[in-house]
């Protein structure tokens, strides 16, 4: 029996982690749930699944949750960062999902590893801002970081049982999102309502648009950096438009390894919740004749700049990377709220990045005042743009 402290319960990965919890009574138990203001979708999974701690972002929250709980259900509510650090380092807890979505995953993460806590991640931010954080405190505590992105997740199962020096490349499977093939000149027309339909995977609404502009990808290629200790040269992006195949290895001898499967999110967090046992979830296997075939191309970083953007800040590295996932952070959510064309998105993320002073080995207080910088700096991008 696996404990659970969940970080981002109400988005799509915690749903999704909590239908295999609630399939597989036996073998996972939730200890902690946390989200940020979805409360009556909390307040469901608590009264489900009675947790210990539940943590939501601000007092009024908290008791917002209270009232909309059932009086036989006993749970400890707490707020703010500091509830989303206990709930992620609780005593009780094996394994910490860190599910949240953009920066505010970071502090909980480094809190769950501090205590000893095996991390299932799936926020690719966490690595995107603090890699070598990350991983240097993975490596002292003697912890296991296991990936929930169905890409890594993919590379990780692909890795398994092969020799660390063996290895090549990776390359990252793209979908190319839902303006694969529109032109370049009808990109200032597309709005959200569109951005938001993924032609394969139902993600929340920051992720889709990520994947949209190819962003999600960058960031995903930082994530795997740290992840499997590459470098950059060991690294390639494909567009895969059917999704079947999640990535690929290839090692020094020529050969290539596939990890492939239906585009669900749920065989990926399996692995991670069960490593490294494999649990029955039986989801259905592609159905390669139906499809017919598998193609790949290389990405139009013309056409989609923020995955240009993201090669560029890992390669500057320090505190870049930071500076490129808050301004696209602002930047989304300026787009998702009518303020920026869809274009305009890459335009201040690199607006951002080319007026920002790197510091090449930041400790986590540099890295957080990087985060700020680029937020404010965004924000005044976008009343330019606006």
């Amino acid at each position: 029996m696996k404990r659970l402290a969940l970080l981002g319960s109400t988005g799509s990965i915690g749903r999704n982690t909590l239908a295999i919890v609630a399939r597989f009574p036996d073998h996972f138990k939730v200890k902690a749930l946390t989200a940020h203001s979805s409360i009556d979708r909390l307040a469901d999974q608590i009264a489900l699944h009675r947790p210990e701690i539940a943590v939501v972002s601000d007092a009024a929250a908290a008791q917002r949750l209270r009232q909309r709980l059932p009086a036989d259900v006993v749970v400890e509510i707490l707020h703010g960062a500091e509830g989303y650090c206990t709930a992620a380092a609780l005593d009780e807890v094996d394994i910490t999902v860190g599910a949240m979505v953009g920066a505010a995953g970071l502090k909980p993460t480094l809190a769950a590893i501090a205590a000893g806590k095996d991390i299932a991640l799936a926020n690719k931010e966490t690595l995107v801002m603090a890699g070598a954080l990350v991983t240097d405190a993975v490596a002292r505590q003697g912890v296991r970081l296991l990936p929930i992105d169905s890409e890594h997740s993919a590379i990780f199962q692909c890795l398994h049982g092969h020799r660390r020096q063996d290895l090549d490349k990776v390359l990252l499977t793209a979908s190319g999102g839902p303006f694969l093939n529109t032109p370049a000149q009808d990109f200032d027309a597309i709005t959200p309502a569109r951005a938001l339909k993924h032609p394969n995977w139902s993600m929340g609404a920051k992720i889709t648009i990520d994947s949209a502009t190819l962003m999600n990808k960058g960031l995903e290629v930082i994530e795997a950096r740290w992840l499997f200790d590459l470098d950059m040269d060991q690294i390639q992006v494909m567009v895969h438009p059917q999704s079947i195949i999640h990535s690929m290895v290839a090692f020094c001898d020529g050969s290539m390894l596939a990890q492939m499967g239906i585009p669900d999110m749920q065989e990926a967090i399996a692995y991670a919740l069960s490593y490294p046992d494999r649990i029955p979830l039986k989801q259905r296997l592609p159905d390669l004749v139906g499809i017919g075939g598998l193609t790949f191309h290389d990405p139009d970083t013309r056409r989609f700049p923020c995955l240009q953007l993201a090669f560029d800040a890992c390669t500057e590295s320090g505190t870049m990377p930071a500076v490129m996932n808050a301004a696209n952070e602002v930047a989304v959510a300026a787009f998702l709220d009518g303020q920026l064309p869809f274009t305009g998105i890459a335009r201040v993320i690199d607006a951002t990045m080319s007026v920002h002073t790197l510091m090449a080995s930041p400790d986590l207080d540099a890295i957080e005042h990087a985060d700020a910088w680029a937020r404010r700096k965004a924000g005044e991008m976008i009343a330019k743009e606006g």
